[in-house]
């Protein structure tokens, strides 16, 4: 195994007086889908944002690429960042901007790139993502859920990263297009040779992408690895998760067995 393209070591979070995350380490190895999950309040969309750089903790350390965040000015930070893409939940569209405009913007505040060449980047992650060139003048009102999803992965996709971050990638999806996005997702990964770090509450997408899942409760990572070995974690939140009726379902779908002790 290499070295890792994202290390979290003994991060600790807190706001005020609330502890949000103690003492929290885990490697994301290149290449791979990392899903996270936990409860509401258990951190996940601010533990994204330190990957990020975002958001700084209270303590610990988090490497990027080999760069410790902590270690390095704002300049080489930044130039991390773009070697990232994020998808935000909602996709996060600018309302007033066009679906090519919305994608186009990255490309712009490198300054570098000439208008044709974005004209050309922009048609193809568009194209890379399943939307159509007659779709790319329509105001993100004008989108369906699904498409709005795929414009924000088109963006994202804009600089040609290294590290894709999602944040509740099929949130307000119907199951089709969840599918559909996971699908996408996937294929993307192994086009682009991304690695990808997905903040989810969709189990069916846990199933669908994860190589590993990370789960946060009670401020602490409680569990990780494959999925099929987190299932049978006894930790209570992980039992209310999958061993509920729809988690059973999980369960079911991964055909194993609870592990002989």
């Amino acid at each position: 195994m290499g070295v890792p393209v994202i290390r979290v070591e003994g991060l600790s979070t807190r706001f005020g007086h609330v502890m949000v995350h103690r003492n929290i380490s885990f490697d994301v190895d290149r290449g791979e889908i990392l899903g996270i999950v936990g409860g509401s309040g258990s951190g996940k969309t601010t533990l994204l944002r330190q990957m990020l750089g975002l958001e700084t903790p209270a303590e610990g350390r988090v490497t990027i690429l080999g760069r410790c965040l902590a270690e390095i000015g704002a300049e080489e930070r930044h130039a991390l960042r773009m070697r990232s893409g994020v998808l935000f939940q909602q996709g996060a569209l600018f309302s007033a901007l066009s679906v090519y405009e919305n994608v186009a913007l990255p490309l712009r505040e490198l300054r570098v790139v000439p208008e044709d060449v974005i004209r050309d980047l922009v048609m193809l992650k568009l194209a890379l993502v399943g939307i159509a060139p007659e779709d790319a003048s329509k105001l993100p009102a004008e989108l369906s859920g699904g498409m709005t999803k795929r414009v924000g992965l088109a963006r994202a996709l804009g600089l040609e990263p290294d590290l894709l971050f999602l944040d509740e990638p099929t949130a307000g999806l119907d199951p089709d297009r969840s599918e559909a996005i996971m699908k996408l997702i996937l294929a993307l990964r192994q086009e682009l040779s991304l690695t990808v770090v997905m903040v989810t509450h969709d189990l069916d997408s846990l199933l669908e992408v994860s190589d590993r899942v990370a789960v946060l409760a009670d401020q602490q990572l409680v569990a990780i690895g494959p999925l099929a070995e987190v299932v049978w974690n006894d930790h209570p939140f992980i039992r209310s998760l999958f061993h509920g009726e729809r988690g059973l379902r999980i369960v079911q779908a991964l055909r194993v067995r609870p592990p002989v002790v």
